[in-house]
Order: C-alpha cells, then sequence, then structure tokens
C-alpha cells in the first residue's frame, strides 16, 4: 500500500532540489574568458572553497555510501567496512599526489593526461573502465534509493529508481556543472539534517539493545586466514577511491591548485564524519528485537541485508524523523548518481567523441553530445540498479576495477617521464586478464578462473590479487615502456615497425602552444606528441603529464 504522506515529501524533496538548482544556475553569470564548454565542464574553473567542499562531500557520501555502510557493519561487521576510511585516506592521497598537478596543468577531464602522453588507443581503453565503474557505483547507488524509497513509500522499488535517475538527468542535463553543484549542496543539508534526527531515536527505542552490549556482533572479526583478503580491501578501497571523473571534476573546477587540495583534505574528513549515523545504524540493526516489529524478522536473515537503513529507520524513528530519515536517503543517492552520469558524460564528449571521432568539432555540436551522453549513461546505470541487488557488492566491486586497472596507469602518466603507449598496453591487458581471473565469489558470485595462492573452495581467494594484479600492471608500464624506448633508440629495431608511433617525430602532428588562447578548442592528435627518442617536447601543454 502506497504511504501518499511519504510519497508528497519525496516529491516535494525532488521539485525543491530541481527547482532551486536550476534558478541558481540561471543567475550565474559566465567568465567571459572561458569557453561554454569550459563553463558546463568544470564550472569555469570559479567554485569557491565552500561550494567546492559541499560537493565534493555530498558526492563521496551518496546512498551507496550511506547504505553500503550500514549493511557491511551488520552484514560483515565494521571491521570489514573498510569504504570510509579507504576513502579518507584515498582523498588525502589523491590531493597530495594529484589534485594540485592537475588542476595547475588546467585539464578538463581525468583522460587528459592520457590522451596527450599515450593516443586515442588508451584513452578508448581507460574510458570503457573508467564508463564500468561509474555504471557500478551508479546502480549501487540507485539501487540504494529504490529500495529505501520501496520500504518508506509503498511504491515499487524499479519505479523508484527510475523516477529518481531521471529527474536526476534532467537536472544535470539542464544546468551542467553548477547545477550538480547548487544541488549538492542542498542536498547535503538534507544529508546532515535527516540522519542527525534520526539516529538518537534509534539508539534509544527500546526495542534496540544498547550497542556497546552487541559489539562482537557488529564489530566482527578477521582471522588468520583472511588478512590478506582484508589488507588487500583496504588497500583496494583507498587508492581506489582516487581514479574517479566525479572527483577530478571536482579538484579541475576550483579557483586555484592550493584549492583543490583543501578541497581534498576536508572532502575526506567531512565524508567520514558523516558516514557516522549510517555505522550506529547498522550496529543498531544486528542489536535490534525485530521480532517485536511489522516486519516480523531480521533483514539479514532474509537476505535483505542491503536494505537495513531504511528499515531500521522506518521501523524505530517515529514519523516525522522517518520523513526525514527518508528525505536524507534520497538526497544523498542524487547528490552521488549526478556525478557519476555527468562524469562519464563530460569524459565520452571531450576525450571520445572530440578527439577520436571527430576531431573538427564546433563547440555547439560537443554541449548537444554531452547532453545525449549524460542521458544514455544513465539509461545504462538504472538498467544495471534493475537487475543487480547488492548495495555494497557494486560498491566495492566499482573501486576494485578502477583501482586494478586505471590507479597504475594513472601513477605513471603523471608521474613518469618513461612510460609509453607499448608499456600502458601491455599494463592495461595484464591488469584487465589478471583482475577478470581473481573473480568476485565475496560479493557477486563471479567465478574466478585464476586461482591464486591461498585459494580456498569455501572461502574464495585469500590472496591480495588485486594489489597484486595493480603492482604487475605497474612494473609492466614502466619495463615495456623502457625496453620499447631502449629498442628503438638503440636503432636494434627499426622505427617503422614503431606501430603505436611512440618514436615518431613531433613536427607531423598540430601541437598547442601553452600561450594559445585558452578560448580556442585545442586540437590535440589521435596518437601521442613525442620527439624521435620518446620523450614529450618543451614548451607545450603536453609537459603537464611529466613527472
Amino acid at each position: 500500500m502506497v504511504d501518499v504522506v511519504a510519497l508528497a515529501v519525496v516529491v516535494v524533496a525532488y521539485a525543491f532540489v530541481f527547482v532551486t538548482g536550476l534558478l541558481l544556475v540561471k543567475f550565474t553569470r559566465r567568465n567571459q574568458e572561458c569557453t561554454q564548454l569550459e563553463f558546463e565542464l568544470v564550472a569555469g574553473r570559479n567554485l569557491s572553497v565552500f561550494l567546492g567542499i559541499s560537493t565534493m562531500t555530498a558526492t563521496i557520501v551518496g546512498g551507496g555510501f550511506l547504505n553500503g555502510t550500514a549493511e557491511s557493519v551488520a552484514t560483515y561487521g565494521l571491521v570489514w567496512t573498510l569504504a570510509p576510511v579507504g576513502i579518507l585516506f584515498g582523498l588525502i592521497f589523491g590531493g597530495l599526489i594529484f589534485a594540485k598537478k592537475m588542476r595547475e596543468c588546467k585539464y578538463m577531464t581525468m583522460l587528459d593526461p592520457f590522451h596527450k602522453k599515450y593516443g586515442s588507443l588508451m584513452v578508448v581503453l581507460i574510458y570503457l573502465i573508467a564508463l564500468f565503474g561509474d555504471l557500478l557505483w551508479s546502480a549501487s547507488i540507485l539501487i540504494a534509493l529504490g529500495t529505501s524509497l520501496g520500504i518508506m513509500t509503498g511504491i515499487n522499488t524499479n519505479v523508484a529508481i527510475v523516477i529518481s535517475a531521471l529527474v536526476t538527468i534532467v537536472y544535470s542535463v539542464s544546468g551542467q556543472m553548477f547545477a550538480i553543484v547548487y544541488t549538492d549542496v542542498i542536498q547535503l543539508g538534507f544529508i546532515i539534517i535527516g540522519m542527525s534526527v534520526c539516529t538518537p531515536f534509534i539508539l534509544l527505542d527500546e526495542r534496540v539493545a544498547s550497542i556497546s552490549s552487541t559489539k562482537n556482533k557488529w564489530l566482527g572479526s578477521v582471522s588468520k586466514d583472511e588478512i590478506g583478503v582484508w589488507t588487500d580491501l583496504f588497500i583496494t578501497m583507498t587508492f581506489g577511491t582516487i581514479p574517479w571523473q566525479s572527483f577530478f571534476q571536482r579538484v579541475l573546477s576550483m579557483q586555484s591548485a592550493f584549492y583543490s587540495q583543501v578541497l581534498s583534505f576536508s572532502g575526506a574528513l567531512f565524508a567520514v564524519i558523516l558516514v557516522i549515523p549510517a555505522v550506529l545504524i547498522g550496529a543498531a540493526g544486528i542489536s535490534a528485537d525485530w521480532k517485536q516489529t511489522e516486519l516480523g524478522v531480521s533483514p539479514i536473515l532474509v537476505n535483505q541485508s542491503y536494505m537495513i537503513l531504511p528499515y531500521v529507520i522506518k521501523e524505530f524513528t517515529p514519523r516525522i524523523p522517518c520523513l526525514l530519515g527518508m528525505a536524507a536517503i534520497s538526497a544523498a543517492v542524487m547528490s552521488s548518481v549526478d556525478g557519476a552520469f555527468f562524469g562519464s558524460g563530460s569524459m565520452f564528449t571531450y576525450n571520445i567523441y572530440r578527439e577520436v571521432i571527430r576531431k573538427n568539432v564546433s563547440e555547439r555540436e560537443l554541449l548537444i553530445v554531452l547532453r545525449i551522453a549524460v542521458i544514455l549513461i544513465g539509461t545504462l546505470s538504472t538498467l544495471v540498479a534493475i537487475y543487480i541487488s547488492t548495495v555494497y557488492g557494486l560498491f566495492i566491486l566499482a573501486s576494485d576495477f578502477v583501482f586494478v586497472i586505471i590507479f597504475p596507469q594513472l601513477i605513471c602518466v603523471m608521474m613518469s617521464k618513461q612510460s609509453n603507449t607499448y608499456g600502458a598496453l601491455v599494463g592495461f591487458i595484464l591488469s584487465l586478464i589478471l583482475r577478470l581471473g581473481g573473480g568476485s565469489s565475496d560479493y557477486l558470485d563471479i567465478p574466478p578462473f585464476i586461482h591464486f595462492p591461498f585459494y580456498s573452495k569455501e572461502k574464495g581467494q585469500l590472496f591480495a590479487f588485486r594489489t597484486f594484479s595493480m603492482l604487475v600492471s605497474l612494473f609492466a608500464i614502466i619495463s615495456v615502456s623502457w625496453t620499447f624506448k631502449w629498442v628503438f633508440q638503440k636503432n636494434l629495431l627499426s622505427k617503422k615497425w614503431d606501430v603505436l608511433k611512440c618514436f615518431t617525430s613531433a613536427s607531423s602532428y598540430s601541437l598547442t602552444s601553452t600561450t594559445s588562447s585558452r578560448n580556442a578548442l585545442p586540437l590535440t592528435p589521435s596518437t601521442p606528441v613525442i620527439d624521435g627518442n620518446g620523450n614529450l617536447p618543451d614548451g607545450l601543454i603536453l609537459n603537464c603529464v611529466d613527472a
């Protein structure tokens, strides 16, 4: 049965976020020094510290983050809930190592340094993995919302997913980056108020035992044979936080490189603070006497642990706090999923369509393509959310693939002068094979075809195979790049065999000087621009990819 009042609250909340965000965008003036494309993709690089921190925090603290944390605490225990701490350290590392340099280079997307150093082939391959990660991440967020609204309003879960995705797509397409930023600020307010109000009622409910007396249940434990798995997941969640367009899009939108670092550090701190209510709710879920509720049984016992957050809020809070909690979950979802839709759409438009499909393209056409891309990516994410039910599993798997495949590529493209397309391609292939071979029996029942050391039929992979796969990729990129450079420089192999054009003279390409007008759309070649020795030339924007 549909709860009309609860449904009305959701409609009002959605309408408020949607209308307010678009109105604020309407009164935001574009700096005449930046192009319309730059204004829409990176907010004209004019985000204030307040707006930047708000949008970064809201993007991190999404429905998948809150629902997934509560699910993990209730199912596996706090000690296995590694996403919050991993994200904290990941954003700190991201701010220290990558944020400042990326912002100083004035890149438009995370893929820019890859295209400038490796060319189109690697950009397409890395984009596909980034898109895959965004689809899984946004799907986990939409699942969180669909289940939450389904429980609290009585509407069909799939209907809730579709409507929420539709609203997010429409305002993302209408107002672009500034619409996302402004709505994130509003949504962050909903999250703070809603979760803060609900949590005390839940913990003080007489049907919920003191969580201090049930800590053995929700703290969890790590056995000796699981230390490798725990370490692997912690490293994955830490460094898998970094290579996301939604992170770099906010970094690149800040007013200065220094502010981009402040954004990263502050976002990390506030995200950890805001996840505390979700941890407490997960602990309460495993400490509650569910026989005294309308549900009659713990969601964990009926394989509905991914619904633990909305069920706890519904069953153990009074009516008004419950509605506020529902608004908080809805806001959390929209504040994260818009960044995933828009981030993947931005990379496709700027790095795939503009640099691979149609190089001589007008800005107006790019803006149209951007809107179409956001719609298509949002639709794909919605379909994934409808057919897969686990929140935390998708959340982990998204960071998993991004960490294993993209992170070593990002390190080399930003820090290694020696890396080239040959090494990057070999590293990509190896990491993809190793990661697929490891399977995902712990969350999504994907069987492995590579049995790493200590493999167990009962417990799956006990070896830190994700970290191992990432390190193999990193070593392959550096060693293979060095080998090919040495072979061609020593003329052990004729340069006519340089099929990836890594050691071809840069003279045949059209380059963009650092002194060129910032209003121009730079035309980058489809192959890497380097000299005959495999090095990037001086005096070009491409120097930003050097260490």
